[in-house]
């Protein structure tokens, strides 16, 4: 496992983030156990969680974070991981109500404490924006909890970018580090025009990508594998060969990314890696820090994509999957 730094935090991370979205919910207890306890066991030292994970489920709310805290508990892992979560997300049942007011993000990051079963976070993510409150507003309630020693650093998900650059400038004026990190849906696929179910979610794009690199700022990508589609599975353009309901065939399945899941088999061959390995590296080839989420379900998927730390792919490889 490879290690970076998170750029404006005293924080070292292992560059293969573990997402948690199905842990201790869509994954039984002892498989989510095992899943955690290979992860350390491979390097991994950061993960990832919010308190929004596995509410689409008729379980407990916020599983992941439940069964996140209980594990932390019983390990005795807190000073060993990098630990982050996400608030402020919109009730699924109303998700036209924004959830960025002061009582929202101190509601939601004082339950994120309690159940995983810890003092501080290290990066808190804001999983949502809403646009009408003032950049100004949100990082000063965000710096109070900075101050209170609740949160370590903060970050932002599926926010825009002239967003994010005003809260950075408001808190470069302040004298505060301001956003540290940003989680978007990043990968190495081409996303379909209007295939996100979802349509706050924000895809980092070739700008924000120009952005990291000119501002050193950390992206957190999720979706970092693009939902499996680099495996293989969807090599035919021909809908009747895709799996029924396959959301990585609905967001993913087009011509140039077929196209860039072929260049990524060749240089899977040249690396004697996977191609699921190849679209990781691709990320972490990035000139700025990069530390891709990944979900993985099983330790077979968990394995492959630990290695892909280990894929020496230069930036000039890299760049040359997407041309």
């Amino acid at each position: 496992m490879n290690y970076k730094e998170i750029p404006r935090t005293d924080l070292r991370a292992s560059v293969i983030c573990l997402g948690t979205s199905h842990i201790g919910s869509a994954i039984g207890d002892a498989e989510s156990n095992d899943l955690l306890d290979t992860y350390i066991e491979m390097g991994g030292s950061f993960i990832d969680t919010a308190e929004v994970y596995a509410n689409w489920l008729p379980i407990e709310p916020s599983s992941s974070e439940r069964f996140l805290g209980q594990w932390i508990k019983s390990r005795g892992s807190r000073n060993r991981i990098v630990l982050a979560t996400k608030g402020g997300h919109p009730l699924l049942d109303k998700p036209e109500r924004r959830r960025i007011t002061e009582e929202d993000i101190r509601t939601d990051l004082e339950g994120s404490l309690r159940r995983l079963q810890t003092d501080y976070i290290d990066i808190y993510y804001l999983h949502r924006d809403d646009p009408r409150i003032p950049v100004e507003t949100i990082v000063d309630l965000l710096e109070a909890h900075v101050r209170k020693g609740n949160i370590r650093y903060y970050g932002c998900s599926n926010w825009k970018l002239e967003r994010i650059k005003q809260a950075n400038q408001y808190a470069s004026s302040r004298g505060y580090t301001g956003f540290v990190a940003v989680q978007n849906l990043w990968n190495l696929g081409q996303v379909n025009e209007g295939s996100l179910s979802d349509p706050t979610m924000v895809v980092s794009d070739s700008e924000f990508v120009q952005w990291h690199e000119q501002e050193q700022i950390a992206a957190i990508p999720y979706s970092s594998q693009a939902n499996g589609y680099f495996s293989g599975k969807y090599r035919s353009l021909d809908a009747g060969a895709l799996p029924e309901g396959s959301g990585a065939a609905r967001v993913y399945h087009n011509a140039a990314s077929i196209q860039r899941m072929e260049r990524a088999e060749r240089l899977a061959r040249e690396h004697n890696a996977t191609s699921t390995q190849i679209a990781l590296a691709y990320l972490l080839a990035h000139p700025f820090p990069v530390f891709p989420i990944i979900g993985c379900k099983n330790k077979e998927h968990l394995a492959d994509s630990m290695l892909a730390a280990d894929v020496a792919l230069d930036y000039k490889e890299a760049a040359a999957l997407i041309e």
